[in-house]
């Protein structure tokens, strides 16, 4: 009796252990590219005057503040890496819908460069495989110039791409076109607190030396009642 029989030379074992092998190492330097990316990124935001370390150590976040730094919406930031992680997969034009997040932190990364007095060719060591980024955040955080936010405006300076949002313990950079709460809403009145007015109550004028003020007159009786 004929028959089909499965043989397996253990190549499938091999390479599921080589991957169990593999797997832990691929953790130990994303962690480590993290905590060191992380780090650099708090040494810029103390430079820049941001408060709180703990931001710079918040997935996501941390790059938020880092778009806000440079000058572009941290909203266009986050949906433009959103719409490059979901649509990428396109046949033909996915590629290119891909480059949507990478074009904006190039552009962020630009005006973040010119506050520390560095031009765009540093934005070249980004194309270093796996160190490059590193090395740029490393020149910004230890590097002799200062944070100087006073530069020419961003050429999206007046479109939809410009930061408007107010974050408490990010500095507002100069020139940010902020958003004013509405009219009507619950913030503070811009005059300060002003006291209730008083009823005038003309003062009186004290008699003259050497006089007495004329006594009272008599108190009128009260009003006789009705005869029976």
């Amino acid at each position: 009796m004929g028959g089909s029989y499965y043989y397996d030379d253990g190549s499938g074992f091999a390479a599921f252990a080589f991957f169990l092998f593999l797997l832990p190492i691929l953790l130990i330097f994303v962690l480590a590219g993290y905590v060191i990316g992380a780090f650099l990124l708090m040494k810029v935001f103390e430079k820049a005057g941001v408060q709180g370390k703990w931001r710079a150590w918040v997935p996501v976040y941390n790059m938020l503040i880092a778009a806000k730094l440079g000058d572009l919406s941290p909203w266009v930031y986050l949906g433009a890496v959103v719409i490059s992680g979901l649509l990428v997969n396109i046949p033909i034009i996915g590629w290119l819908i891909g480059l949507l997040g990478v074009a904006a932190a190039v552009m962020f990364g630009y005006r973040l460069g010119l506050k520390f007095g560095k031009d765009w060719p540093y934005l070249l060591l980004w194309l270093i495989p796996g160190v490059g980024y590193f090395i740029w955040l490393g020149i910004l955080a230890f590097g002799s110039s200062p944070w100087n936010p006073h530069i020419q405006p961003a050429p999206w300076a007046n479109s939809f791409l410009a930061d408007k949002t107010v974050w408490n313990g990010v500095p507002v950079q100069p020139g940010q076109q902020v958003q004013a709460p509405p009219a009507g809403g619950y913030g503070a009145p811009t005059g300060g607190y002003a006291p209730p007015a008083q009823p005038y109550d003309p003062p009186q004028t004290p008699p003259a030396a050497g006089t007495t003020p004329p006594p009272a007159g008599p108190t009128p009786p009260p009003p006789a009642g009705p005869q029976v």
